[in-house]
Protein backbone atom coordinates (compact mmCIF):
# COMPACT_ATOMS: atom_id res chain seq x y z
CA UNK A 1 0.00 0.00 0.00
CA UNK A 2 1.59 3.60 -1.08
CA UNK A 3 2.47 5.44 1.75
CA UNK A 4 -0.36 8.38 2.90
CA UNK A 5 0.32 11.91 1.35
CA UNK A 6 -0.88 14.81 2.80
CA UNK A 7 -1.65 18.33 1.49
CA UNK A 8 -3.67 22.01 2.30
CA UNK A 9 -4.93 22.88 -0.94
CA UNK A 10 -7.30 26.26 -1.40
CA UNK A 11 -9.95 25.51 -4.22
CA UNK A 12 -11.26 28.71 -5.66
CA UNK A 13 -13.52 28.33 -8.74
CA UNK A 14 -13.83 31.46 -11.16
CA UNK A 15 -16.71 30.20 -13.16
CA UNK A 16 -18.10 26.75 -14.46
CA UNK A 17 -18.01 26.62 -18.65
CA UNK A 18 -18.61 23.40 -20.73
CA UNK A 19 -19.23 21.67 -17.74
CA UNK A 20 -16.08 21.86 -15.54
CA UNK A 21 -14.54 24.21 -13.18
CA UNK A 22 -12.11 26.81 -14.02
CA UNK A 23 -9.55 29.02 -11.14
CA UNK A 24 -7.53 29.08 -8.61
CA UNK A 25 -5.61 26.33 -6.31
CA UNK A 26 -3.38 27.67 -3.35
CA UNK A 27 -0.81 24.99 -2.09
CA UNK A 28 -1.14 26.45 1.21
CA UNK A 29 1.70 24.82 2.57
CA UNK A 30 4.26 26.31 0.33
CA UNK A 31 2.04 29.63 -0.85
CA UNK A 32 2.03 28.31 -4.53
CA UNK A 33 -0.52 29.22 -6.15
CA UNK A 34 -1.82 27.91 -9.88
CA UNK A 35 -4.93 28.64 -12.16
CA UNK A 36 -6.55 25.27 -13.56
CA UNK A 37 -8.73 24.91 -16.44
CA UNK A 38 -10.67 21.94 -15.43
CA UNK A 39 -11.36 20.09 -13.06
CA UNK A 40 -9.36 17.27 -13.98
CA UNK A 41 -6.20 19.52 -14.42
CA UNK A 42 -7.22 20.77 -11.09
CA UNK A 43 -6.21 17.14 -9.68
CA UNK A 44 -4.06 16.69 -11.72
CA UNK A 45 -1.64 20.20 -10.31
CA UNK A 46 -2.83 18.19 -6.74
CA UNK A 47 -1.04 15.05 -7.63
CA UNK A 48 1.81 16.37 -9.11
CA UNK A 49 2.10 18.34 -5.77
CA UNK A 50 1.98 15.88 -3.40
CA UNK A 51 4.27 13.24 -5.22
CA UNK A 52 6.67 16.73 -5.85
CA UNK A 53 6.88 16.38 -2.18
CA UNK A 54 8.83 13.03 -1.99
CA UNK A 55 11.29 14.44 -4.31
Amino acid sequence: MADKKEGTFVVHVNKCENDTWQGQVTWADRDEKLSFRSAMELMSIIDAALNADEE
